[in-house]
This record gives C-alpha cells, sequence and structure tokens, in this order.
C-alpha cells in the first residue's frame, strides 16, 4: 500500500464543506480511477491533513492520469475557498504540499 499525507491551511469552520464536496467526489468513480483505498481528513488550530492510502505504490502515476478528469479539475477548484496552500510562495501543485514519511511500522 501508498500512502500520501497532504498539508495545507483550513479554517476549522470549513470542515463540513470540505467533507461534503469529497463525499460527494468519493461516490463517483474517481477514487476507483485513482487506487485511493482510504481517505482521512483531519484539522488541528488551522492546519488541514489529508492523508490518502492507495492499492500500490503506482498511487502517484494513477493521480497524475486523474488530474485532467472533469471531476479532478471540479473539485480542485471547489476546495479553493477553503483549503490554502501552507506555503503560497512556493505552492505549484499538490506534490508541494505532500509531507514525507521518515518511519513506518506495520504489525506483522
Amino acid at each position: 500500500m501508498h500512502s500520501t499525507l497532504i498539508v495545507a491551511r483550513m479554517e476549522l469552520e470549513s470542515a463540513a464543506q470540505v467533507a461534503r464536496l469529497f463525499n460527494e467526489f468519493d461516490q463517483s468513480e474517481m477514487p476507483h480511477l485513482m487506487g485511493t483505498r482510504r481517505r482521512q481528513l483531519f484539522s488541528y488550530n488551522g492546519l488541514y491533513f489529508h492523508l490518502q492510502d492507495f492499492d500500490a505504490e503506482d498511487g502517484g502515476e494513477r493521480i497524475e492520469r486523474a488530474k485532467t478528469d472533469r471531476r479532478f479539475v471540479g473539485i480542485s477548484e471547489d476546495l479553493k475557498p477553503f483549503i490554502e496552500a501552507y506555503d503560497p510562495l512556493t505552492w505549484r501543485s499538490p506534490a508541494d504540499a505532500m509531507a514525507q514519511r521518515f518511519y513506518h511500522w506495520n504489525a506483522e
């Protein structure tokens, strides 16, 4: 399984709208096309954390292919009023907001 964690900024008051947008998105076939197995959204002190688990290591490649899909473009636009880049000066794409995992453990 492959996981990504996107870190951004979000006001707590926006959580319900963001959850609604992702709920609608996740009811479509897009998660399947992207290989998404689980999505979790968290907030803490004005920060937004988007944890996504994928079927396999090719999750990033599948997302790259999905980026031109109208549904992917649509949710990205719909989220703009609620989610802002953690560092707007360096942000060019979601890849610029991904946390780097430096430790991993699984129970066998």
